[in-house]
């Protein structure tokens, strides 16, 4: 075995290897400059996070934003993986002397993980194969002298050795093209040459398994289906991988086999003559038995990831636009849990979502129980001043919603239908169970139903994302990639909101840059013991809460009315001398700045651009003061259904209704039309002019008007269009 000494000095070991080609790399790839990369790098290696390089360090990175420095940090990993696996199989060529200057340059020159791994497979490690045992039998210069084709004569008989060779002519044959086949395999070139074949002329092709037709009968559209898989789109191809995991369809994605073997037999089969039908018959079995399973596996997982890649973008993008949906802001909020035979769990919250009261009620009965529904609504309204009236969108949801609205309620509260998806999760959380110990299921699911209409964000970050019902495929694609896309959604969004620290739940704080769930418990139990944070110098007295992580929080925590203005805003304290230089040469105070638009004009920008701070920081801070702590979500707005439309039975064809985008894909969106099952927008019917993507059109909680085209009853399924007839 090698000592690590040794292993550090092997030539052209994963540590010698410069950084600076990897820049490079990354720099070509993502059609930026070379030292965008290397400061990005610098600063990640140093623990930066990505909001934070993204807002604070714009000089640095020469304005990157958080795609593509999320893509900086990605590559490195990659590239990081890539040298991992380069060095492993180096050192283990090191420990069986099979390292050559040739083969560790072939390693050195493999820019990807595929390329790697075919440099590698003639020393890999195997079982035990068909051509070893016939190396064992002494037919490997048979092999060679077949695989040659120099027109000299096959001579078989001298390899024929009964019990300790081949038995006979034909067995010896066999066994030498059993070597000829694993020796193609094993060629780099063709291995090369098959995969952009594979990857540019294979089809997809699935087919019915008969004994299962019934059963899968949802995968009925690719029961007979063929298509290029250049171009198969991700959803397809997750929808056919699906049915063949659920044993309902069988599915091969290769190229035509006679187009591929003749490519092999042109590279490999140099006469006509004997030897070169072995090596043909070779070609042959290599391509079916060895290079054709392998390749198509290969390109499986490729399509794949790009499946993936892309059903997870969607997600991603659904779920930002979700969690980016207007809050209604520290309403006092009365909110129900609807259902029918049990009745609706009703709770009242304060403007920071405290729990005030809960009742459960039955609107939906007739009768006394409605009645007493009614004096109960009106009565709690006006008992705790309320503003707004959040009503679950799930069973019973539309019925009521009518009800409430056709009582003569004490402030004529708004009143708003909230998707519910994912409360039943967080009721049922840990989280939950700490907040509210004392409640059951219902209470709890009722209160973030009515959170929800308070502020989105704050209160869909306490539920996995992939139960908010905003991806399609979610199950098929890959869980850990997926689970760390949407974290970082998630991580965007609540930086590029802020978080007001002193009302923050620990689910929120936990996705602020630098702050995890740690740190996050850290300071809500340092606020409890000590009252509300003040300025943010506090947050150095926060149990483990360093001088590295103030960095990387300090500028996303808000103190709402701090005396210092700045601890409110999104000025970074590092940059509070600089505004305070602001004001000395203004002659005037902060607040003048803040609040007189002609104070801020008259200040020159430019007078304090430095080494470390340039234009982009400063022009943020220009911002900041004008608005301090601006919340970048839209402006809410009043939706409401059709009235009387509460069932699919409801619905005809023609009718135009308003409805709000639930989902997006990629071949259309789902509307919420207040039927209780989402009617689906294709993509042909979008706008009146050709849509490549429908996120181009519409977005996730985005209001519409949705005309109905078509209503198939006994499937359950809405067509809908937002075209002009």
């Amino acid at each position: 075995m090698l000592t690590p000494n040794e292993k550090n000095i092997i030539p052209g070991s994963a540590d010698a290897q410069p950084a600076q080609l990897h820049l490079a790399l990354i720099a070509r790839t993502l059609g930026i400059r070379i030292e965008q990369v290397a400061a990005t790098s610098v600063l990640l290696a140093d623990g930066a996070t990505v909001p934070f390089i993204a807002r604070y360090r714009k000089e640095a990175t020469g304005l990157l934003d958080e795609m593509q420095i999320g893509a900086i940090r990605d590559q490195l990993a990659r590239l990081g993986e890539l040298d991992r696996r380069r060095q492993s199989m180096r050192v283990s060529l090191v420990e069986r002397e099979l390292l050559s200057d040739e083969l560790n340059a072939a390693l050195g020159a493999a820019a990807d993980l595929a390329t790697l791994e075919d440099v590698y497979l003639p020393f890999r490690a195997k079982r035990r194969t068909k051509a070893m045992l016939a190396r064992e039998k002494g037919l490997e210069p048979l092999a060679r002298q077949i695989f040659t084709q120099d027109g000299s004569p096959v001579r078989c008989q001298s390899f024929v050795k009964p019990g300790q060779g081949a038995a006979d002519e034909a067995e010896a044959l066999a066994g030498a093209r059993d070597i000829i086949a694993e020796w193609i395999s094993e060629d780099r070139s063709s291995r090369a040459l098959l995969r952009n074949f594979f990857a540019k002329q294979s089809r997809v092709n699935s087919k019915v398994v008969k004994k299962n037709r019934e059963a899968g009968v949802k995968f009925q559209d690719y029961f007979a289906w063929a298509e290029p898989a250049a171009k198969i789109a991700g959803h397809r191809l997750l929808a056919i991988l699906r049915g063949e995991n659920e044993k309902a369809l069988t599915v091969i994605i290769r190229p035509e086999e006679e187009q591929a073997l003749a490519l092999l037999q042109r590279r490999h089969v140099k006469s006509r003559d004997f030897a070169g039908s072995q090596v043909a018959l070779a070609v042959d079995d290599c391509y079916r038995r060895l290079l054709a399973p392998s390749l198509e596996n290969e390109l499986r997982q490729s399509l794949k990831q790009r499946a993936d890649q892309e059903a997870i973008g969607v997600f991603a993008e659904n779920l930002r636009q979700l969690l980016l949906a207007p809050p209604m802001g520290p309403k006092r909020v009365m909110a129900l849990d609807p259902g029918f035979r049990t009745g609706a769990k009703l709770v009242c919250l304060d403007g920071q979502g405290n729990l005030l009261a809960f009742t459960t009620i039955f609107p939906t009965h007739s009768g006394p129980k409605a009645e007493e529904a009614g004096r109960t609504v009106i009565s709690l309204c006006r008992e705790h001043r309320i503003e707004a009236i959040a009503i679950g969108n799930g069973t019973a949801g539309r019925e009521t919603e009518e009800f409430i609205r056709g009582l003569s309620l004490p402030g004529a509260p708004i009143i708003a239908m909230v998707d519910e998806r994912g409360a039943s999760v967080y009721s049922a959380s840990a989280a939950a169970r700490a907040e509210f110990p004392d409640h059951d299921l219902t209470v709890r699911g009722a209160v973030s139903i009515g959170r929800r209409l308070q502020d989105p964000l704050a209160e869909l970050v306490k539920v996995d994302p992939r139960s908010i019902g905003v991806g399609q495929y979610q199950h098929d694609v890959n869980q850990l990639e997926l689970t760390r896309c949407l974290h970082e959604v998630v991580v965007s969004c609540v930086n590029g909101v802020g978080v007001e620290v002193n009302t923050a739940s620990a689910e929120l704080l936990a996705f602020v840059s630098g702050v995890g769930p740690a740190l996050a418990q850290n300071i809500i139990t340092y606020r409890t013991a000590h009252g509300p944070f003040t300025v943010r110098r506090q947050f150095l007295k926060v149990a483990r809460l360093g001088g590295k992580a103030f960095e990387q929080c300090a500028g996303f925590l808000r103190i709402r009315g701090a005396v210092n203005p700045l601890d409110g805003s999104g000025v970074h304290p590092e940059r509070y001398g600089i505004v305070e230089r602001m004001v000395k040469d203004a002659g005037c105070t902060l607040h003048d700045i803040m609040e007189q638009e002609t104070v801020r004009r008259a200040i020159r920008v430019a007078d304090y651009i430095d080494e470390g701070v340039g234009l982009p920081t400063l022009t943020d801070i220009m911002a900041e003061l004008a608005k301090p702590g601006r919340d970048p979500r839209a402006d809410f707005s009043i939706f409401a259904f059709a009235a009387g439309i509460h069932a699919i039975d409801d619905l005809e064809p023609g009718m135009v209704l308003p409805g709000i985008v639930t989902n997006i894909t990629k071949f259309g969106a789902f509307v919420d039309i207040g039927v209780h099952q989402d009617g689906l927008v294709h993509i042909s019917q979008l706008a009146d002019r050709f849509v490549k993507d429908p996120a181009e059109v519409v977005r996730v909680r985005q209001q519409v008007e949705a005309r109905v085209v078509e209503v198939d009853l006994q499937r359950k399924r809405i067509a809908l269009s937002l075209r002009r007839e």
